[in-house]
């Protein structure tokens, strides 16, 4: 997986290297949150030095102990996710690497309006149980109301609503589509973008990966960087430094990329303005 492997890498240009002078236990829900508590509780027994994660994996570590280092990755709000007490002085046990990947839904508004400029609808997928989407969903009716464009919303919490989102999605006219953030969508992005491609919908992604398995466009800050910069948190806290008084970090590397395959199968013509700003384009 590129995320573990860009922590390993990184870890392993400030002195750390796997199987040398660092071991790592690797932990995998499978998308089960109900097995988070557990996993958790099984890293605090034995003990570990320090434990990292997604939004929900820290949140599960920290209700776990209040004593082993834990440091995030999230596209969230640590503050309103109760991760942390401020992102300057994170207090606690607890620092990590913020993205705010559901604050960039304006801007992938802006980008599929540039590619389907005659859509009078389009379309939202929206995972609606964390904070992260919430403040999506805000931003992104927002911009959409600010230019009177027409946003035709569905919220899915399981994989049997995502093909009847999609119907809806048609039935209602929708034009293009904008796939939220968060793991469930993404843990479903092979689903999601068969479909995209069964009903012709233009759609852009919270993430890359989605792009490089055939979606057509994704505008995103870089997850993979943020684990980067996770394993530089974890070198400090190996050398002696607190999560209380680690500055959660920010991720500043953002990704826009666009898929020509998946454009030439729509039928659709990507203007030379979002060539020029991509940052990767797959031919």
């Amino acid at each position: 997986m590129r995320l573990v492997r860009a922590f390993r890498e990184s870890l392993k240009s400030i002195g750390y290297d796997e199987g040398q002078n660092v071991e790592i236990e690797y932990r995998y829900a499978e998308n089960r949150h109900d097995r988070l508590a557990a996993l958790a509780a099984d890293l605090v027994r034995r003990p570990v030095t320090v434990i990292v994660g997604n939004t929900i994996s820290a949140l599960a570590a920290k209700a776990a102990t209040a004593k082993v280092p834990i440091v995030f990755v999230t596209g969230s709000d640590p503050v309103a996710d109760k991760l942390v007490a401020s992102l300057n002085r994170p207090g606690g046990n607890v620092t990590g690497v913020v993205f705010f990947s559901g604050v960039l839904a304006a801007k992938r508004l802006e980008l599929i309006r540039q590619l389907v400029p005659k859509a009078q609808a389009i379309a939202a997928l929206v995972y609606p149980n964390t904070l992260e989407s919430q403040a999506e969903r805000t931003e992104l009716e927002a911009a959409a109301q600010a230019i009177g464009q027409r946003l035709e919303v569905v919220d899915v919490s399981s994989a049997r609503e995502i093909d009847p989102a999609f119907a809806t999605f048609v039935r209602r006219g929708a034009g293009a589509l904008l796939v939220g953030s968060g793991a469930f969508l993404y843990s479903h992005r092979q689903l999601i973008i068969g479909l995209a491609a069964r009903h012709a919908l233009p759609a852009i992604y919270a993430l890359s990966e989605f792009v490089a398995a055939g979606g057509l466009m994704s505008y995103a800050a870089s997850i993979t960087d943020g684990y980067r910069q996770a394993a530089i948190h974890v070198g400090r806290i190996l050398k002696g430094e607190k999560p209380a008084e680690m500055p959660v970090m920010r991720s500043t590397k953002f990704e826009f990329v666009v898929n020509l395959k998946t454009a030439k199968v729509l039928d659709l013509v990507v203007p030379d303005t979002l060539l020029v700003a991509a940052t990767e384009v797959i031919e």
